[in-house]
């Protein structure tokens, strides 16, 4: 068999080698070891340049204050939304492993012998490690898309506040005094002599000034309303609408198939192809 050298993931897709939709990147995902106890993060990955297939996970394991690299063949990873899990590694074999070396060659078919036998089970013969280490998982993500809904601020309008005369007819009642002459006479009883007569006599006039209260209209301008400006903030809520798609998962079977999902296998024979959307 023709052993192929393989590259680094992130070179192929910096490189634009390949056309990198579809294919899983674990890079940057939490590491756990035996026990789910965290041994580092999943820097890199081996692949097969040809087909983006990864071969083996590049874990740094390093401390605080220290760095170190090693690889680990894909097969002993299980893969979660959580982070990558190697359910049977701990932290001493993690020691163990000899550190990777970016100008090391890596094929598809060799791995160092001393890292293989610090992985490999006392009781698991090298023939049965390999077909599981090995074994390449393929992982197909399935899109949805989803509302992105931002918000900006506008002018939504304006208003003018300010202030002008007008004008109205008002009538007030005053009450106002004003003076009367009274003029009472009374007849004397017993008639009482004067001098002299009438006829010749000097006329006598009597003055008598009369007052009145007259109105005098004034203004005087009062506050009678005060009036604050300000603002404040109240929330809407509308409704929009898009159309979003997503992606749902065909699984085409034809004659007699073992499909496993999850825990649960199941075997079925089918004489016609049966589309199953949603269906693992």
């Amino acid at each position: 068999m023709t052993q192929m050298n393989l590259m680094r993931l992130s070179d192929l897709s910096r490189d634009n080698m390949y056309d990198n939709a579809g294919v899983y990147n674990p890079s940057g995902n939490t590491a756990y070891g035996y026990n789910n106890e965290k041994i580092g993060t999943v820097r890199d990955a081996l692949v097969d340049p040809g087909s983006g297939r990864i071969r083996y996970l590049i874990l740094d394991v390093g401390g605080w204050f220290s760095s170190k690299e090693v690889v680990v063949p894909v097969g002993d990873a299980r893969f979660d939304d959580n982070g990558v899990y190697f359910d049977s590694l701990t932290k001493d074999q993690v020691r163990d492993l000899e550190e990777y070396r970016y100008d090391q060659t890596y094929t598809d078919t060799n791995f160092q012998q001393t890292n293989e036998r610090v992985l490999r089970a006392a009781d698991t013969d090298e023939t049965t490690y390999r077909e599981r280490a090995y074994r390449t998982p393929d992982r197909l993500q399935l899109l949805e898309e989803r509302l992105i809904v931002n918000k900006e601020r506008f002018r939504a309008g304006a208003v003018e506040i300010g202030k002008h005369v007008e004008t109205r007819q008002e009538q007030v009642n005053v009450g106002l005094q004003r003076e009367e002459v009274v003029i009472e006479r009374h007849p004397v009883t017993e008639a009482r002599p004067v001098e002299g007569a009438v006829l010749g006599a000097a006329s006598e006039t009597v003055r008598v000034d009369l007052e009145a209260e007259r109105a005098n209209v004034g203004k005087q301008a009062y506050v009678v309303e005060e009036v604050e400006i300000g603002k404040r903030t109240v929330t809407d809520t509308q409704t929009v609408t898009e159309t979003v798609g997503r992606e749902v998962l065909d699984v085409n079977k034809t004659g007699e198939v073992r499909l496993q999902d999850g825990d649960t296998t199941t075997s079925t024979t089918l004489t016609d192809t049966d589309r199953n959307n949603g269906r693992r």
